[in-house]
């Protein structure tokens, strides 16, 4: 995949983990170096981040592990969570919120900036955001810009209204409200980020309805995971294996309009089973039996992220 001045495999490295002990299990810094230092060695040259994963700690951790092979990855940082734990998406704290990212990931310039989850009347253009951005563009302290959103709402608003080149999108087999809008990303040429690929972990097989959650993954109810549970059997039962990692990204993959995924990456184990899907591709028919599955199953009653 090539975009803008930079190429980059479609499997990339989400940070939201890279030294988070808020919602995961604690990672040192020198664990998160070594882990982003492996992802480069192993060919992984799409980075993505954001000044609130880890208090701003995951931009740090890619500035130091990235600042000697700075030219040859692309790096995408988010705008509006900030690193002291705030929201403010304030048009005129975007210059100061990016020159604080740069800082923390010894750059001069981020490949590309997205807003983190804004609201409707941004996504509709209604304020002055995305010129901001353009401005910080043709400035050079950012290459590229857009949004990360979860919803068809959202996509629907943002092409319909903005002309950002650069969306992160949730979509996993069990999320496909998105799909009927891949075709406008295509012919646009706008780079398709894919956010929560395995559904928070769901999605890797390793989970089931006698799992104990902690962490970010304690919201789901009890019926969240007896659902989840279902229809995690019946993937292990329509692929025949009980790791759906391969699967699940190659599903994905098989989207003309995604440009890359950027599943989260704690281990050097994770990292490498997620490279693997790019020696895979998802059988026709699977894909349309993962297809029906979320027709039948989701489509009508919604899984909470």
């Amino acid at each position: 995949m090539k975009f803008g001045n930079k190429s980059f495999e479609r499997i990339g490295f989400g940070g939201w983990q890279l030294g988070n002990s808020e919602f995961f299990d604690p990672m040192s810094i020198e664990d998160g170096i070594n882990l982003v230092k492996k992802s480069v060695e192993l060919g992984v040259r799409f980075f993505d981040t954001a000044p609130g994963y880890a208090s701003g700690l995951s931009e740090t951790i890619l500035g130091l592990a990235l600042k000697d092979d700075r030219e040859k990855v692309f790096i995408n940082s988010k705008f509006g969570h900030r690193a002291d734990g705030t929201t403010n998406f304030e048009v005129a704290s975007i210059e100061a919120a990016v020159n604080e990212s740069l800082l923390r990931l010894k750059t001069s310039y981020l490949d590309s900036l997205i807003l983190h989850n804004p609201s409707m009347d941004i996504l509709k253009g209604k304020t002055q955001h995305f010129q901001e951005m353009k401005r910080l563009k043709e400035k050079g302290l950012i290459h590229h810009y857009g949004v990360s959103i979860d919803s068809y709402q959202e996509l629907d608003a943002v092409l319909a209204n903005t002309d950002c080149d650069v969306i992160e999108l949730l979509f996993n087999v069990y999320s496909q409200s998105c799909i009927p809008l891949f075709d406008e990303i295509i012919k646009r040429n706008i780079l398709l980020i894919i956010k929560v690929p395995l559904d928070s972990g769901w999605l890797t097989g390793k989970y089931n309805e006698f799992t104990a959650f902690k962490g970010i993954r304690s919201r789901w109810t009890v019926d969240d995971i007896y659902r989840r549970s279902n229809l995690t059997s019946r993937l292990k039962t329509m692929v025949g294996d009980d790791d759906l990692t391969k699967y699940a990204l190659g599903f994905i993959l098989s989207f003309d309009a995604v440009s890359v995924v950027i599943p989260g990456t704690r281990t050097i184990n994770q990292l490498t089973n997620n490279l693997e899907a790019l020696n895979y591709q998802l059988p026709n028919h699977l894909k349309s039996k993962m297809i029906q599955l979320y027709q039948d199953e989701i489509k009508n009653n919604q899984l909470p992220w």
